[in-house]
């Protein structure tokens, strides 16, 4: 046992693990950079970085080929700490090595929590228009909302992912089920009577009745969106009330009544709430002088806390962003006079900044140490 507990700590403590890992941490990387080019931004990271193994295709079956991220840098880690532990010596002449190192442990640890933690979102919003919630640009949500109350919208939220796998979700909110019958990551719809050769539709109510649903595969690039749709099938105690097609390409809501109570089905980009809001006082897009060449877009946004306490305004621009209750503002595009923000919770985004600036102090600090030491050798 002494062994093996012998032998373990010398393959992590080990400069060849180190070298070794640094490779294939360059070739993971020159690889996801090829594929950028067909994934795009987000389907590299989800497929390379943020994975522990990445697969790929071998006669219709996905087979481990190459490790990802998580394993590279979780070894990395490993080899760092367990280096530190066994090699490294307490002692003030060391002193800059250890912040260093400190440093970069603290960017391993806060690239894995962005990894597992962080989400994205959109918000648009036009001049004078007021929300208190932002949308995802790549996950959706089944909404089933109690549209009795025409003040108030009770909604459960159905992640597609649920959807994707065939989960029957019965809410205490909901005298019904939903029990997913077909789901498609990605689709394009059209009239029946412009698609004579459809197969048959699964909906029986609704709007699925009139239209033919046609599956896509998936995209990842960054300039195109995936419109997933399902046919989900509402189950009430007594029977069923019929199978529905929802997809974001229906536009609008649709309506039924049951159990006395008026209801409405929606598939939508999936939400986050906030219990205060933000509102566009004025958008600003500017050009350089006698061209279309965009200069600077900039909001000036009002943030309303709840209460009704006073609010106060800000502007938001390029590298300027708005950080606000755990959330982050920053001015991503522009859509004619309305402004897209994209809005993004990080727990860790100070991590990088923090741990950037002690690696470049224990560099700064060894090399004094150096210094000091060698214009006392010279001197004597």
């Amino acid at each position: 046992m002494n062994e093996i507990f012998r032998q373990a700590r010398a393959f992590l403590v080990s400069l060849r693990l180190t070298v070794f890992l640094l490779a294939l941490s360059i070739v993971l990387i020159f690889w996801a950079t090829l594929a950028q080019v067909d994934l795009g931004v987000w389907g590299v990271q989800h497929r390379f970085f943020h994975a522990f193994v990445v697969s790929a295709s071998v006669g219709g079956l996905q087979v481990p080929v190459f490790p990802g991220g998580y394993a590279i840098g979780g070894l990395l880690l490993a080899n760092l700490l367990a280096g530190h532990i066994y090699r490294f010596k307490m002692g003030w002449r060391k002193t800059g090595i250890w912040i260093a190192h400190a440093g970069l442990i603290l960017l391993l640890l806060g690239e894995l929590v962005s990894g597992l933690v962080q989400k994205d979102y959109q918000m648009r919003l036009d001049e004078g228009e007021t929300k208190n919630y932002a949308e995802s640009g790549r996950l959706f949500e089944l909404a089933v909302i109690d549209a009795t109350d025409p003040k108030f919208d009770d909604v459960v939220a159905i992640p597609d992912s649920l959807l994707a796998h065939g989960t029957v979700v019965q809410s205490p909110k909901l005298p019904f089920r939903v029990v997913p019958k077909e789901y498609n990551a990605n689709s394009a719809i059209q009239m029946r009577s412009q698609a004579p050769g459809a197969a048959p539709s699964l909906a029986t109510v609704g709007m699925g009745t009139m239209v033919a649903v046609t599956p896509l595969d998936p995209t990842y690039k960054e300039d195109e969106r995936n419109m997933p749709s399902a046919f989900v099938e509402l189950a009430g105690p007594d029977g069923t009330l019929g199978t529905w097609l929802v997809s974001p390409l229906l536009g609008n809501p649709q309506k039924f009544d049951f159990a006395g109570r008026t209801w409405k089905l929606v598939m939508r980009p999936t939400r986050i709430y906030q219990p205060y809001s933000l509102t566009l006082e004025k958008f600003s897009h500017d050009v350089y002088p006698g061209t279309d060449i965009p200069k600077n877009f900039s909001s000036r946004v009002r943030i309303n806390p709840p209460g009704g306490e006073p609010g106060r305004e800000v502007l938001i621009y390029m590298n300027n962003p708005l950080r606000y209750a755990g959330l982050t503002y920053y001015q991503q595009s522009f859509d004619n006079n309305a402004t897209i923000l994209e809005v993004v919770r990080n727990p860790s985004w100070l991590a990088p900044y923090i741990a950037c600036g002690a690696i470049t102090l224990g560099l700064v600090i060894q090399f004094m140490i150096h210094l000091v030491g060698f214009a006392r050798r010279r001197r004597a």
